[in-house]
Order: C-alpha cells, then structure tokens, then sequence
C-alpha cells in the first residue's frame, strides 16, 4: 500500500534534513503507529504519503488509485459553517449525525466550530474524515484534548471504521496506539 525508499527531505527555508535515507512498508490492511520524538519528520512523513510535500531524493509511492483521509494536527474546521454541515462536505448529513452519535457529540450538529471545545473539534475533524469512503485513513494526534472516556470511545469508532483499512497514526500516547496499530515504526 505504501512504500518509502531512501526518501529524504527537507523543507526549503531551513535546508535542514528532516529526513534521511527512510525506507519502510505498509500493507494493505495495516494499522501502523509513527512513532519517534517531537520534531523527527513524522508529520513530515503523513505529508509525504498525502502527496503534500515530495522527497528531495528518494520515491514514495502509494497504492495507485487509494483513497486518502486525513486528519491533520490542525482541526482544520470550516469556521463559517456549523459542525454538522463540516461533516456532511463529503457524505451525507445521515452519515454526519450518525458519527456524531457515535462520538458522543449528537447534541453538537448545528454549534459553530468556535463554540465547542479542543476536544469536541478534534472528534469533528475526525467525524469528517470518516464520513467519507477511504482505502487509507492518516491520523495526526486525533486524541489531543480528549478524557479518558471520549478517548475510548474514540478509538472503538476508528477501529469499527478502519476495520479491513489502512490506518496510518501518529500518536505521543503509546497506550492509545498500541490499541489501535499493530506495527510500530520508529523515525528518529
């Protein structure tokens, strides 16, 4: 599904590597943690499998014709429009009041994005990448802001979604990762 082979970057204005020589695989069905210390690449390396950033030497290459979605470190909400229609962008108001309720967050659908919490925007941006048909699903710290119970629930709903998918974490919580991912790469 994704294969990284001697890849290295770095970004223009700082010239410094942030990557070098990286190689590793993931099949198709996988659920793999990134993990490694702050500042090591690996939001580099999600940018490098969504096609946003491209290897200064090196080739990435992702299953042709994959279906993408992402959650970023950012939420990323449309500020202007209310929660549910932020969901609904890419499927169905349905399907955006059913993960709503899978979250915890039915009460939520027409609040703007400025009303609610750190931890209720990050189970909406999440919300929306599910919405969505997907062959790989990419999660940048999609439980930050998040209490025990809401984290829990949280990842029950991923794993239902991500069930026969490729799932791709980036996650400083181990405990959390190692119930969703059964391979761990290290970027250090």
């Amino acid at each position: 599904m994704i294969n990284f082979n001697n890849v290295t970057f770095s970004y223009k204005a700082s010239r410094k590597e942030v990557l070098s020589n990286l190689s590793f695989n993931i099949r198709e069905g996988e659920h793999v943690w990134l993990n490694g210390p702050s500042g090591k690449g690996k939001t580099t390396v999600l940018r490098l499998i969504a096609g946003l950033e491209k290897p200064r030497r090196g080739e990435v290459k992702v299953k042709e014709g994959a279906v993408l979605s992402v959650v970023f470190q950012e939420d990323r909400l449309i500020p202007f429009v209310c929660v549910e229609k932020n969901i609904s962008l890419f499927s169905s108001e349905h399907k955006a009041s059913l993960l709503l309720r899978e979250l915890g967050l039915e009460n939520c659908g027409g609040m703007m994005p400025d009303e609610l919490s750190g931890g209720m925007k990050r189970r909406v941006a999440l919300a929306r990448a599910l919405s969505k048909p997907f062959d790989l699903l990419i999660l940048d710290e999609p439980l930050n802001g998040l209490d025990a119970e809401a984290a829990q629930k949280t990842i029950e709903v991923i794993k239902r979604y991500t069930e026969n998918k490729t799932l791709v974490l980036i996650s400083h919580q181990r405990d959390e990762a190692k119930k969703l991912c059964q391979k761990e790469i290290v970027i250090e």
